[in-house]
């Protein structure tokens, strides 16, 4: 499959719950014209801890240069476990190019931003070491992970998320993805763009805002999904394995950049009871 952009973020290399190899066998797989990397490539809080780097996480950057070597326009867009190649902003590195922020113009040329979103985390911005503290939580979460669904394999059940369940559980948890969305895509609308694409909470979405179309990619943890859109502009939510939509295949009317836009209807969640690695917007494995 060729598609226009792709945009993936929270990749996470460097730690044990990356799922390096689903995302080389995506690289592999579909072509582009664009890559957003949309930060989180690289865990480098994980890596201070503990060094930690098989050959398959070495696999994917290869493929991502040589995806830039061939002509795909890479951008790399730091987010804060990355944040050390901030201090390379406007650098290229083998094709690809560091930027803090960037500018999409879909194809009907309307411009999307660009960004991480950790700015939006006040828990990142003002109190980094919860913020370490929340890091140390999940990975630990991604581990019991890991232990309960190799039983849950051995009878015969499918794969389900315990760090995805827990924090879509707790009200304040909830309170604080919608708090976060409400922030990133009120701060694109002053900026006068028509969206935003993001990443940051691992919580693959498409929604209309107050008028502004928000995007957000997911992750390469848990829901293994990218955001990407098809050569006629329609913009969709997929996961691997298999390319499954997380939304129906939907053509996004951004709203105009001037006058009153009309709310996009939010896209309903995809019934696929026969696919073991199904997931629904909400970001639920």
């Amino acid at each position: 499959m060729h598609y226009k952009a792709v945009f993936i973020s929270d990749i996470h290399l460097g730690t044990p719950g990356c799922q390096a190899d689903a995302l080389l066998e995506f690289l592999k797989r579909d072509t582009c014209d664009q890559l957003y990397l949309v930060g989180d490539i690289i865990d480098g809080w994980a890596l201070r801890r503990r060094w930690y780097w098989p050959q398959a996480h070495n696999d994917v950057i290869q493929k991502l240069l040589r995806k830039a070597r061939k002509g795909c326009q890479v951008i790399y867009v730091p987010g804060n476990h990355d944040e050390f190649a901030r201090q390379f902003v406007n650098h290229h590195f083998g094709g690809i190019e560091v930027l803090e922020e960037a500018v999409h113009l879909t194809v009907d040329g309307r411009k999307l931003w660009i960004i991480h979103g950790d700015y939006f985390d006040a828990v990142v911005r003002c109190a980094k070491w919860l913020a370490y503290l929340g890091d140390h939580a999940y990975e630990l979460a991604l581990k019991l992970n890991r232990y309960l669904n190799r039983f849950r394999a051995r009878l015969g059940l499918p794969y389900w998320s315990l760090s995805a369940y827990l924090k879509m559980r707790v009200k304040k948890a909830l309170n604080y993805v919608t708090d976060f969305e409400r922030a990133v895509a009120h701060e694109a609308q002053r900026r006068g763009f028509q969206g935003v694409v993001c990443g940051h909470i691992h919580h693959p979405e498409i929604r209309d805002i107050d008028g502004v179309t928000y995007f957000n990619d997911g992750d390469w943890v848990e829901s293994l999904s990218a955001l990407v859109e098809h050569v006629d502009g329609r913009f969709e939510l997929i996961a691997w394995p298999r390319i499954v939509p997380l939304a129906p295949s939907l053509q996004v009317s951004l709203p105009a950049p001037t006058g009153l836009p009309q709310p996009m209807p939010m896209p309903q969640p995809a019934t696929r009871e026969s696919t073991p690695a199904s997931m629904d917007v909400s970001g639920h494995r």
